[in-house]
């Protein structure tokens, strides 16, 4: 069992679906071309910040979708090098790019669509420099890449980016188990959801409702 329950709350309610956390995230950790380890998707139409129901009957909300960070984590399981694991301080599933072989089989196994990204060429940039954090691993041909709740930044003490650049603060942002930490705070009292609960997966991201 890991040290500490470090999790992810998302205020369903103050989320204004800017795409903040999808930016902050793709320059702290200086993502390829084309990859997004960060999406905001619609609750609602069939198409992004569109509605369901007919009009005044209209209802809509969002929800930010990235790596889950399971307390049970499927990934895990299936592995066959050890490269996807959990880190046994804080709990959070990383993914070590120098044992991946590329075999996709986490992939496969997250119940979470689109939260993985593979490397199928050498990664290109937009900008001609790398950005955000020094300490960012480097991006690597035919690995699987995935949120990492920022590890370079939380194994420091500081938050993940996602959530310093959340305008409506909608994010928060602890460890579960630490009675007076923000996350147990701003979980009193309140609904809560998770992707998928049916999987067993036991997700570290907590959705208020």
């Amino acid at each position: 069992m890991a040290d500490k329950k470090l999790v992810m709350l998302v205020d369903t309610k103050r989320c204004i679906a800017c795409n903040s956390c999808a930016v902050a995230c793709k320059i702290e950790n200086n993502l390829p071309k084309n990859i997004w380890w960060n999406r905001i998707m619609t609750v609602g139409g069939g198409n992004l910040d569109s509605p369901e129901g007919e009009y005044p009957n209209l209802k809509m909300h969002n929800v930010t979708v990235a790596c889950q960070h399971c307390e049970n984590p499927a990934c895990v399981k299936v592995c066959p090098v050890g490269a996807t694991y959990k880190d046994p301080e804080t709990g959070v599933v990383r993914q070590d790019y120098d044992k991946c072989i590329g075999c996709r089989m986490c992939m496969s196994a997250c119940p979470y669509t689109g939260v993985r990204s593979f490397n199928w060429e050498e990664p290109k940039y937009s900008l001609a420099h790398a950005v955000g954090d020094a300490d960012a691993p480097e991006h690597q041909k035919h690995v699987v890449e995935k949120c990492t709740f920022c590890y370079q930044r939380i194994s420091k003490g500081e938050t993940p980016a996602c959530m310093d650049l959340c305008p409506a603060r909608a994010r928060h942002w602890g460890d579960l188990d630490d009675p007076n930490s923000d996350v147990s705070r701003a979980i009193a009292g309140r609904s809560y959801e998770h992707l998928l609960d049916e999987k067993g997966t036991k997700p570290g991201v907590y959705y208020l409702v």
